[in-house]
């Protein structure tokens, strides 16, 4: 079914409503009440709600869905779709399961509340049949609430629920549809979402990290995470108030100088870091949409391609669409209150200090580099070998433009700056880019220089 971008969200809860086929439950928790709200507004409401109920106090909330230990989490909402979802089946199959669809939608929310100024949040997801008598699937999603005010966030939840619904019945063979669908009457001031998974044997042809590149690509988040297993997480769950290490590339393909990179950056990471923090730790590769790109488009399997390598090498993957230094460490200030190493290059060292990269700030250069260097972040540079002298490049011999010597000075003087060493000067003889294109020559010496575990990722690039 083609995209309908003009369908307001009555519309659309009242063509499910219409639609007889279809028939559910909703439940809503916490902040989360206007969801059903919309298809009671819309006529026919019989045709769609069987039932809906806001187990709001936490003693009757445990009552019916049991104890957690987090109240607005992915196992909050799971268990809420399992109650939810059993008790329609055990009451209403006999009556109308051969004619009918069964879906329950679920949520779970933390908005803002009186003299309030925490996380706000929520899970939401939907169990449904996609055929009269069918095996249920889920599709669940993580939400970030940005207005201001405690109304505003539950007007944009409402909204959002009402447009995963419609998208779960109109647009889920069409991954695009699909995500662009769920902002319908919203923007990014109102809210983000940065978890999408579809389960269930319904949905065992939908890649899940697919779900996280197209959050991205369409701009409902500005990164998206998975890890090491392929599991989508809440990049929360992962970054909270942990030291991390990140290595920016393009990782095409994977290759020996990255692990060494990131090892001796881990090494001199650790020389500030205590025995607790060191054990907290966690690297994250990081993958900008740009890198993605072949002319306009992204390429997909390239994107698995990788992925599938830096996986199998036991990394957790953050996939993001912020190709500037400081708005990646304006993200991942927002998960953690300890300190962040970023790994990189002498090359991008230089590309930090174009002032190309600040054009859009108001206060420049000067600005791009207060937001990079806000917190406890410090760059790690990794060195780089002159070919035609065979030189070696660190920041002790890098050269800047002479306007900006003092203010490199200035960060070197106080470690917001740093050397790395290189373990092995080998590893400088050859770039991703010459690796690739042995690779593509069909030179097999290019298997030295990534590692075994990664061969068969770097294969498919030829």
């Amino acid at each position: 079914m083609s995209r309908d971008q003009e369908s307001s969200t009555y519309d659309k809860a009242l063509k499910i409503n219409l639609d007889a086929s279809k028939y559910g439950t909703f439940a809503e928790i916490g902040a989360g009440q206007g969801v059903a709200d919309w298809f009671f507004r819309a006529s026919a409401t019989a045709g769609t709600v069987a039932k809906t109920i806001s187990a709001y106090d936490m003693t009757m909330s445990d009552e019916i869905y049991g104890k957690c230990q987090r109240y607005v989490s992915r196992d909050r909402v799971i268990a809420m779709l399992d109650h939810e979802y059993s008790l329609l089946e055990e009451r209403l199959s006999d009556g109308r399961g051969e004619t009918s669809t069964f879906f329950t939608y679920c949520n779970t929310v933390r908005a803002r509340g009186y003299k309030d100024n925490g996380e706000c949040h929520g899970w939401m997801g939907i169990r449904l049949q996609l055929d009269p008598m069918g095996p249920p699937s889920d599709i669940l999603c993580h939400v970030r609430l940005l207005d201001k005010e405690n109304l505003d966030q539950m007007e944009a939840l409402g909204v959002l629920g009402v447009n995963l619904i419609y998208a779960s019945f109109y647009h889920r063979d069409n991954l695009k549809d699909f995500v662009e669908s769920l902002m319908d009457g919203l923007d990014r001031d109102n809210l983000e979402v940065d978890v999408l998974k579809f389960l269930g044997a319904g949905f065992d042809y939908i890649e899940n990290r697919l779900c996280s590149l197209q959050l991205v690509q369409s701009g409902l988040t500005d990164a998206a995470m998975f890890t090491p297993d392929g599991e989508v997480v809440q990049p929360a769950e992962v970054l909270y108030k942990r030291p991390i290490a990140l290595l920016r590339g393009s990782f095409d393909p994977v290759t020996n100088l990255h692990l060494d990179m990131m090892e001796q950056t881990r090494d001199k990471f650790f020389e500030g870091l205590d025995e607790k923090q060191q054990e907290r730790y966690i690297g994250v590769c990081e993958i900008s949409t740009n890198n993605l790109l072949r002319g306009s488009v992204i390429d997909h399997v390239d994107f698995l391609d990788r992925a599938d390598a830096l996986q199998a090498l036991g990394k957790t993957v953050l996939i993001s669409r912020c190709p500037e230094f400081h708005k990646i460490a304006t993200y991942l200030n927002r998960y953690t209150n300890q300190p962040i190493a970023i790994s990189l290059s002498i090359g991008l060292l230089n590309e930090l200090f174009k002032e190309k990269w600040s054009e859009n700030l108001a206060g420049g250069i000067l600005e791009s580099f207060g937001r990079l260097f806000k917190s406890q972040l410090n760059l790690y540079v990794y060195p780089w070998k002159n070919r035609k002298t065979g030189e070696l490049v660190n920041t002790e011999v890098f050269r800047v433009d002479e306007r900006l010597r003092h203010l490199f000075i200035y960060f070197k003087e106080n470690e917001m700056i740093q050397d790395v060493e290189c373990s092995d000067e080998a590893l400088l003889a050859y770039t991703g880019r010459d690796i690739l294109r042995l690779i593509q020559a069909g030179d097999e010496s290019w298997r030295d220089k990534v590692p075994d575990v990664a061969h068969g990722s770097a294969v498919r690039l030829r």
